[in-house]
């Protein structure tokens, strides 16, 4: 049952609560090769630092289940919201999880001058893809792929330990068009069950960015796992960096998983993030933001989004 579009207010109505974005200035001015431009604490839309730093999100957004319309939270009665709340923050880059085909076509006709990227799961049932979407202004496509987070990664469709479904990792290499510099996007989506798939999965997509040494790397995605579990651990003691924890400390931000019920799911998990933006090699987390917009007490998806503004360090840049 299709459930009528209620109305959506404009992104800065007052309907629309924020969540607090902490800018790191000192980390900003402590770095000489980047230019930076002050603003004022809340203003909105967000706005860079620099022009020189990427804006990465990271957004599961929900698979369109029929189910969800009972709750009055069907794609169809959400999705404006979903792209304001992505629109608002001015993206470069956005890893997507659980995206069908549908969803990301309507999100990027709402974004004009993206493009996207990513591979979907073999079969005609619950297929989602975890698409990439990037600025075609801003960056150049060298090349793109994925992997299959099993023990045979080249093989599509394959699945692995106790994994409910199969899982990948799409990645893209980009070049920046005003700097010349060039990276590697990944984005995932691990296992909702399996702990050990999970922890299988870690390994197979860090050994796969680490035959890359030199070449600065991004990881989004919605990882089923919090910051005390070994599938978190192993990518940390493997050299990728928690921008939110490099930013803000070590402390959990707190639960990003909440079934459309944002700050009341407090009382129903003890669990943290599970999403989750990590980086290596040359990449330096600017600032780190869990988004929690909602309106009139609907959420954009069960998932809170999450944003990293990094920049990437010329070539030759030792990190400190």
């Amino acid at each position: 049952m299709m459930m009528e579009k209620p109305d959506m207010n404009p992104v800065n109505s007052t309907d629309l609560q924020r969540g607090t974005f902490i800018k790191t200035a000192a980390a900003v001015a402590s770095l000489p090769w980047l230019a930076t431009s002050s603003r004022a604490a809340g203003d909105a839309p967000q706005k860079k630092a620099s022009t020189q730093t990427h804006k990465i999100l990271s957004c599961n957004i929900r698979t369109p289940l029929e189910g969800d319309y009972k709750s009055g939270n069907g794609w169809e009665t959400r999705k404006e919201f979903c792209a304001e709340v992505i629109r608002a923050q001015r993206p470069d880059l956005i890893g997507l999880q659980e995206a069908y085909g549908i969803q990301v076509d309507y999100l990027k006709s709402q974004l004009p001058g993206f493009e996207n990227f990513g591979q979907a799961i073999p079969g005609p049932v619950f297929n989602p893809i975890n698409t990439i979407l990037y600025s075609t202004a801003r960056y150049e496509v060298v090349s793109s792929g994925g992997i299959w987070l099993s023990e045979r990664p080249h093989i599509a469709g394959s699945i692995s330990w106790d994994s409910v479904r199969p899982r990948f990792a799409n990645w893209m290499d980009l070049k920046d068009r005003a700097s010349g510099q060039k990276f590697r996007f990944w984005n995932t989506h691990l296992d909702h069950k399996g702990k050990v798939a999970r922890r299988e999965q870690s390994r197979v997509l860090t050994e796969a960015a680490e035959a890359y040494p030199d070449l600065p790397q991004i990881l989004t995605g919605d990882l089923n796992a919090d910051g005390t579990t070994p599938p978190i651990k192993a990518l940390k003691d493997r050299g990728w960096i928690d921008t939110y924890a490099a930013v803000h400390g070590p402390e959990d931000p707190g639960f990003t998983f909440h079934r459309f019920t944002g700050s009341e799911y407090a009382t129903r998990t003890t669990k943290g993030k599970i999403d989750w933006i990590f980086c290596r090699g040359g990449v330096q987390p600017m600032a780190a933001e869990v988004i929690r917009d909602h309106q009139k007490g609907r959420y954009p998806s069960d998932h809170y989004f999450i944003s990293a503004e990094v920049a990437l360090k010329p070539s030759g840049t030792k990190d400190a």
